[in-house]
């Protein structure tokens, strides 16, 4: 099997993490955590948990980690699974690496969305939840390099995950193995700095859970930026990867 770079571009209080977990139990994946995190806390005035020992933990160059993310693999590993975050890409940051990886983008409605992270951090703007950013990835893949990203939605995942990542891997040439669907439990070397603030829940799971079906009530101040969030998710729904 040729070398696989695997860019999933998610956004906040998704399933990414588990995600990674999936990936990184088969034998021949790396998986890389979140590495524009430290650049885009450089830039933004945020103060998010953990921060300092984030900015001290990554480069905080742009071009120096797309260099890397695109490049040579590590490990010696067919695959080379990178979980980003897609509102870590501020405006001006070259995007042209991109040609150089398989994209693909991870949603979730955003109802589930903001309620998840309105609990963790203050929402102030559309861009920390990465759905403005997604949009952006796909119209610039479709312009500059006539294709479409593989688009995949969270609930269809935890739905049917054997199914739904089976697809997945038929889309990206590799080959699927039941390692995916469950891993052991517990932290991992591979998990950005900041997980014991974000991945509690990560840390105890060993496979995809089924989605909640319980009812979302948000805060009206929350439902502007809800409104505008769920126009872009719904463009990008109806062109995900079906069951």
């Amino acid at each position: 099997m040729k070398e696989v770079r695997i860019a999933m571009w998610s956004g906040p209080r998704n399933i990414s993490t588990a995600l990674m977990r999936s990936f990184e139990n088969r034998k021949d994946t790396s998986v890389l955590d979140e590495p524009f995190y430290a650049f885009y806390l450089s830039k933004k005035n945020y103060n998010h948990p953990l921060k300092e020992l984030i900015l001290d933990s990554q480069s905080k160059n742009w071009d120096e980690i797309a260099k890397y993310c695109s490049e040579e693999m590590p490990n010696q590993s067919r695959v080379w699974y990178q979980k980003h975050m897609a509102h870590h890409i501020l405006k001006g940051c070259d995007l042209n690496w991109l040609g150089k990886v398989k994209n693909c983008i991870l949603i979730r409605h955003p109802k589930s969305v903001i309620n998840s992270y309105s609990k963790k951090y203050k929402i102030e703007s559309i861009r920390q939840l990465g759905y403005q950013q997604q949009l952006e990835i796909f119209h610039y893949l479709v312009v500059q390099n006539n294709i479409e990203p593989i688009i995949i939605d969270a609930n269809d995942l935890l739905d049917d995950p054997k199914r739904m990542i089976t697809k997945l891997c038929n889309k990206l040439d590799i080959k699927f193995t039941k390692r995916m669907l469950s891993w052991p439990v517990g932290k991992r070397d591979s998990d950005g700095v900041w997980g014991p603030y974000w991945y509690e829940n990560v840390y105890k799971s060993t496979q995809f859970i089924a989605p909640s079906k319980k009812s979302i009530n948000l805060k009206k101040s929350l439902l502007p930026i809800y409104r505008e969030c769920l126009s872009n998710y719904n463009f990008l729904f109806e062109k995900r990867l079906k069951l």
